[in-house]
């Protein structure tokens, strides 16, 4: 799981650390205050230790007045000017953050809470885990499924619970909370008379600040003294309890410069650090930078390596690269990366190529750049042809970052890029697949301390981006260079970190690289589709959206745009009163998917509209976009397949997403229909039959597990059996749908909450049918009590082939980052497997067809489980059993490995 992204609210911290160290009036020998600057130096460097591989920014508001004070002209008014004694510290805190290597944030217009929030939510949109640092109550509004909040000078962490916990009310409701009460401190109006108690007791019984307006003839029903007293006072004074409202309302969509990505730490500047302790005579911290102690975590850097002094050389001259290519035929190793034109490996064309044998020292050799008044280069027949005899030799060994994409795009010049020795892009991965994003600016970052060039240092960004082509050889040749340099010494660190951990480098020579021609052959091959399928599934979608539509308007009793959450919040709550299950980080009822689904099941508009998004994006995705992405040169579409994207070890793919087509539903399987085999062959779709269980069963050894296995029982069916007391023909569905429900749940840690709700019955009953499992089963609790403890005391898990998942919150004090982990901890060893069996399985079976097969078979798409291949209608019988038996060679386990296979004319049939 990823590592959180922790935002301080360094405004909130200031005067905190101000305050607590105010009694102690700590000063230098010269009498300048350093107490702030003291307790937030280390409230960071606590904050860095705990969470050594988070990225971390500090926020601070900016001076001067913000929107607020445009709404209302008293907001803070009230608050007194910043004390001399804390103004003096400010511009020595702002020095150590950035010495720390810390983003620093000041967003004049509004107050470092909106930029948090901005933050939060573009990382809850993708899915991160944030911790905000604060003591601000205000920020618990921000507070979600995504968002913790860590109050570092108590030790504290609230969650969503927590902040019901503290102040009687969920999250959605803080704001509410807020403007009903007031806020003293900023000055925030709220409803006169309105205290704690009463706001609580509103909220808690009717709703927020909308739902009281709506329902003032409910508050009599709450326990209220003059009652109608209140209704009147609400009506008079709701103009400034919506106003409190908007003042109390964190912003999220504030118009940032930078996004979560630009948050990245640099390597600490000591010297800066050392400038600032000395000043304010910070005398341990002086003595651990001086003795190399400092342990902080705020450099992003990891062993980081000498300084090199490069040597970078853009070769224009024959001779000259006559002696490069002699030098790179001696070389026992040599790094090498290609200059394109797109990023599009089927499309992309070469215009020059770096390599560099010893750390420091590179070249690149263009012979593409055609922008006005390119000097002259080398001829493109002269550099390939003169390195095409080096590269197909096996025997020259080579080391890349990402050589999937160098691969497939030498193809496109004739060239088979043999010996491919290392891939430090995979190195990392394998190293640890969470610890860090694994591109080469992020890898250089991380392992070596080196700020690399970025590429929109030289392109330029968006819409005038230049292609490689266009830059200027004296901005192009320096990056170009680099990408070798840094490639070749990043792998000179990851290969000995990978060497001297377990079984990685195992992992790493055996499985991922092997894996990596295997793909790149899929990827090129490419998949035949029949477009007018597709075409006639698109304005059949069309037909169904337009229905839809207008049955929602006459539902809504109005027109309306399906797709606008704003408009669609209007109708199902104000209009249509249905239920508010969640609020967005602004307040407003949520539309999301998540929210609509559950309403569906009471409400006839949602389940419409509910239609209507799958529907939507289905079109959008594939049946509107497939056609346009099939490749006039082969009439097939080429999605690419990434090693180096899932934590626990499974391949994903994009252009197209082939893992996100939808199986269950009839559109999803129009879909693989329109995959269909080329002439003379058919589809056939091999995969494995409830692979994770099976794993479970074998690392578990539970024996209940291992003999319906072995017996070849109906799984599901024998767990409803064991689980409810009864024999096997005396199993329901509805049985065998709840052990269904069991077996898979518990592989990613499901609680009995979770059960209950997936079954629709009560929580005491889920935990009864749980309680049950284990009893029969008691292997699968030992264990996953056996893997929490050992992912507690390594900080990590392994598959059964040595690959590993480090768990960095494993050990938190935070309880949902905490279980988040430990569901983890249980599942990734049996995911992770399943990934490594069908990798195995990709590699033998490719072995196979590219010495045996010939012409007759041709592997062509891997979607979670199974393997999907074309083979010669005539040469079906004989090959399938040969595939089925070498995917069920994959992995010797203590239960048989059992591989379905089925052909058809299309995927959907073969499926």
């Amino acid at each position: 799981m990823p590592h959180p992204l922790i935002l301080v609210d360094g405004s909130s911290y200031l005067y905190r650390a101000f305050f607590a160290s105010q009694q102690a009036d700590l000063r230098t020998s010269s009498g300048q205050p350093s107490g702030a600057v003291r307790v937030m130096t280390n409230m960071l460097r606590s904050l860095l230790k705990q969470y050594p591989e988070s990225h971390v920014a500090v926020v601070f508001d900016a001076k001067g007045k913000t929107f607020r004070n445009d709404l209302y002209a008293d907001y803070k008014a009230h608050r007194p000017p910043m004390p001399d004694d804390l103004r003096s510290q400010v511009e020595p805190i702002h020095r150590i953050i950035r010495g720390l290597g810390l983003p620093l944030l000041i967003i004049e217009g509004v107050e470092a809470d909106d930029v948090i929030g901005t933050l939060a939510r573009e990382a809850t949109e993708k899915q991160l885990p944030v911790l905000i640092s604060t003591g601000d109550k205000d920020m618990a509004q921000l507070v979600s499924d995504h968002v913790t909040l860590i109050d570092t000078m108590k030790e504290q962490t609230t969650d969503r619970n927590g902040v019901i916990e503290k102040f009687g009310v969920p999250p959605e409701l803080i704001i509410d909370y807020l403007a009903l009460m007031g806020d003293k401190v900023d000055n925030i109006p709220g409803m006169p008379g309105v205290g704690e108690k009463t706001a609580l007791a509103l909220l808690q019984g009717i709703g927020g600040i909308g739902a009281i307006a709506a329902n003032l003839d409910k508050v009599a029903a709450l326990g209220f003294r003059g009652s109608k007293t209140f209704a009147e006072k609400f009506r008079e004074q709701e103009e400034q309890v919506r106003l409190s409202y908007v003042l109390a309302t964190i912003k999220t969509d504030v118009a940032l410069e930078v996004g979560i990505e630009q948050l990245v730490q640099t390597p600490a500047d000591k010297g800066s650090l050392l400038e600032v302790y000395r000043e304010y005579e910070f005398r341990n911290l002086i003595k651990e930078l001086e003795e190399g102690d400092d342990d902080a975590g705020a450099s992003a850097v990891d062993t980081p390596a000498p300084t090199i002094e490069t040597e970078y050389v853009c070769i224009l001259d024959e001779a000259e690269f006559d002696g490069w290519i002699e030098r790179l035929s001696n070389a026992e190793l040599f790094a090498f990366d290609t200059e394109t034109t797109s990023l599009d490996y089927m499309e992309a064309r070469i215009v020059g190529v770096s390599f560099a044998i010893e750390p420091g020292k590179a070249a690149y050799v263009p012979f593409g750049h055609d922008y006005l008044g390119a000097p002259l280069q080398l001829s493109e027949a002269v550099v390939l042809g003169k390195l095409k005899p080096l590269l197909e030799d096996p025997a020259r060994l080579k080391v890349g970052q990402n050589f999937k994409y160098d691969r497939n795009v030498l193809q496109n010049h004739g060239i088979e890029l043999r010996g491919m020795a290392y891939d430090t892009m995979l190195e990392s991965y394998v190293l640890n697949s969470t610890g860090s994003r694994h591109d080469m600016d992020s890898l250089a970052r991380k392992y070596l301390g080196v700020e690399t060039i970025s590429f929109e240092d030289i392109a330029g960004k968006g819409v005038k981006q230049l292609t490689f082509n266009q830059i200027e050889l004296e901005q192009a040749a320096p990056y170009a260079a680099e990408d070798a340099d840094i490639t070749l010494r990043l792998h000179q660190t990851l290969w000995s970190k990978l060497a001297s951990e377990g079984e990685l480098a195992k992992v790493f020579a055996e499985m991922e690289m092997p894996l990596l021609s295997v793909l790149a052959r899929m990827e090129r091959l490419g998949t035949p589709i029949q477009p007018a399928l597709l075409h006639q599934q698109s304005q059949e979608i069309e037909v169904r959206l337009t229905e839809l539509e207008r049955e929602a308007h006459i539902l809504a009793g109005e027109e309306f745009n399906l797709g606008s959450p704003k408009q669609l919040g209007e109708i199902l709550f104000t209009k249509l009163g249905l239920p508010i299950i969640k609020k967005t980080p602004k307040g407003a009822p949520s539309t999301a998917e998540e929210v609509l689904a559950e309403l569906a099941e009471t409400y006839e508009l949602p389940r419409l509209l509910m239609e209507h998004r799958g529907l939507s994006k289905l079109k959008s995705t594939y049946t509107d976009k497939l056609p346009l992405m099939i490749k006039p040169q082969t009439g097939r579409v080429h999605t690419s397949y990434h090693q180096a994207v899932a934590a626990t070890g499974r391949l994903s793919s994009s252009d197209p997403n082939l893992q996100n087509i939808p199986v269950r539903n009839e559109q999803g399987r129009r879909i693989r229909q329109a995959f269909v085999p080329s002439k003379g062959f058919k589809l056939v779709a091999a995969d494995y039959s409830q692979i994770e269980l099976r794993i479970m069963a074998h690392l578990s050894g539970d024996q209940g597990l291992l003999t319906a296995f072995a017996e070849g029982k109906d799984i599901h069916r024998a767990t409803a059996a064991e689980v409810f007391g009864v024999a096997l023909d005396a199993v329901t569905s509805d049985m065998r749908r709840s052990a269904k429900a069991i077996n898979f749940g518990l592989i990613y840690g499901m609680s009995a909450f979770g059960l209950a709700k997936q079954l629709g019955i009560g929580r005491a009953e889920a935990q009864k049918y749980m309680d049950l499992y284990f009893e029969r089963y008691p292997g699968v609790l030992e264990y996953m009590e056996r893997t929490r403890q050992q992912a507690e005391a390594q900080g990590y898990v392994e598959t059964l082939f040595g690959r590993r998942l480090y768990l960095p919150d494993i050990k938190s004090r935070n309880a949902g980052l905490r279980k988040a982990a430990e569901r983890a901890a249980i599942n990734a060893p049996m995911q992770g497997t399943a990934a490594d069996i069908i990798k195995r399985a990709m590699i033998a079976v490719d072995s196979w067809i590219q010495t045996e097969g010939g012409d007759d078979i041709r592997m062509l798409m891997q979607v979670h489980d199974e393997l999907v291949f074309e083979v010669r209608e005539d040469k079906v019988e004989a090959l399938v059993p040969t595939i089925k038996r070498m995917m069920s060679a994959a992995a010797e386990l203590h239960v048989p490995l059992v591989v379905e296979a089925g052909v058809g004319d299309n995927w959907d049939q073969a499926h």
